[in-house]
């Protein structure tokens, strides 16, 4: 990062799209005004700074702003003049103040993760493009009711701040898919009862072999394990201990715990005990090798849409049966008064022979706090991200899907959440077209 800013202060940056400065910065290098004409992509995370010029608006082509992990105490007014902002990044810093000026209409992907935020402008009602909303790890007790003008807003998280109850108008906006919202306070007594019950059973650490890792998320790290006197092959996550972009590792445990045994579900079997650092951990079923994860997370450009590999297409038979294990998965979570809240195909592994299993409960949120008709309420916006996910399964089949099927689809798309079906009638629907294990 000390070469690239080397090089634009030499001048040898002219035409640059995007620049990545890390390099300790207390002041905004001027000589990034030298790309004006070029520049679309500025990521200044990893610094020290905390304020940003008044003329920023004069980068007229910037559409990404990435100054997370720096020093500020208030979101820039200055970003709000910058009229061609799609994302904006500023998670870890030390923000208070929001300010109305700050937000550009344009936004649709706004990243505030982890700060001391006590409230937001009703400004943020105007940004009609938005999509993707992160705001876990604030003192949010409350949001502004002009969000619920906010008519494309797909994902929402607001995990680990201060809600004693979620706005009522959350469920009614039409595209809201992937919701997190665990711990805040009416959702805390429900975790807390989750992890003291004897759910899953607790496994002394040295019980336990580490072996490779397989995998590391925001929320913790996976290893292939071997456990007990007969090393029988396992997974292990460790947790982290840190807030994440879904909130508190805490709460994933908790929901991890509460979700049960289900065969295509990836969900905790133990509870680790008396790890020498205190780290907390599950012990989960190790997944074939022959799984592999059926999409990449959104990108910039896709927002809130998964990216599949060019070459990821299969048979109708294959989508179906997929489509079948997770609606089946989902249910056995709602029937357990469980939100799984990132109902993604980057948490999903599949086999062409074996199916789909759903994975991480990093986003899930318990939902023992709400009465019946709420609960129903939220569990269609999580119908709605798997109706995502049944387009996505069926655009790359290499055969034409039924009819009713693409039905289905539509369905579990719909604006009206009320009018969505229950994965009680999704399943009912893909059985009839799903080839039987």
């Amino acid at each position: 990062m000390d070469d690239m800013l080397a090089q634009l202060r030499a001048g040898r940056l002219a035409g640059a799209t995007r620049i990545d400065l890390s390099c300790g910065l207390t002041e905004f290098p001027r000589e990034v005004f030298d790309l004006v004409d070029s520049l679309e992509v500025l990521n200044l995370s990893g610094n020290a700074l905390d304020t940003l010029p008044d003329d920023l608006h004069r980068l007229h082509r910037l559409r990404v702003l990435f100054c997370s992990d720096n020093r500020f105490t208030a979101l820039p007014e200055s970003i709000g003049r910058c009229r061609s902002l799609d994302i904006v990044g500023f998670k870890a810093n030390r923000i208070r103040s929001v300010p109305a000026g700050a937000l550009p209409a344009s936004l649709r992907w706004l990243i505030l993760t982890d700060n001391e935020i006590e409230a937001l402008p009703d400004s943020l009602g105007d940004c009609a493009r938005m999509q993707k909303l992160m705001l876990a790890g604030n003192r949010l007790r409350t949001l502004p009711d002009s969000m619920a003008k906010l008519e494309r807003l797909e994902l929402l998280r607001i995990s680990a701040n201060r809600f004693e109850a979620l706005p009522g108008w959350l469920p009614a906006l039409p595209r809201l898919s992937w919701l997190a919202c665990a711990g805040n306070p009416f959702d805390t007594q429900a975790e807390d009862a989750a992890i003291a019950a004897r759910s899953v059973p607790h496994v002394d650490w040295r019980e336990i072999v580490l072996g490779e890792k397989l995998g590391e998320g925001a929320s913790g790290v996976i290893h292939r394990a071997t456990l007990g006197a007969d090393s029988q092959p396992v997974a292990v996550k460790l947790f982290k201990g840190a807030i994440t972009s879904d909130g508190w590792p805490h709460s994933e445990m908790a929901a991890s715990i509460a979700a049960g045994a289900h065969p295509t579900l990836i969900a905790a079997r133990s509870r680790i005990d008396g790890h020498p650092e205190g780290t907390e951990g599950l012990v989960m079923a190790l997944v074939d090798p022959a799984f592999a994860t059926l999409a990449g997370p959104p990108s910039l450009a896709s927002c809130t849409r998964d990216v599949y590999a060019e070459e990821a297409r299969w048979s109708t038979a294959v989508a179906l049966r997929i489509a079948c294990d997770i609606a089946s998965a989902a249910q056995h979570l709602h029937a357990r008064g469980i939100v799984h809240g990132d109902l993604y195909a980057h948490n999903i592994l599949w086999h062409a022979q074996g199916g789909g299993r759903l994975g991480d409960f990093g986003a899930a949120w318990l939902t023992g706090a709400l009465d019946a008709k709420q609960a129903r309420a939220f569990q269609a916006l999580e119908v709605r991200a798997f109706g995502c996910l049944l387009e996505e399964l069926l655009q790359r089949c290499t055969d034409t899907p039924p009819q009713e099927t693409v039905a289905l689809k539509d369905r579990c798309l719909g604006a009206d959440a009320a009018a969505r079906p229950t994965f009680a009638e999704v399943l009912s629907v893909l059985q009839r077209h799903a080839p039987r294990p």
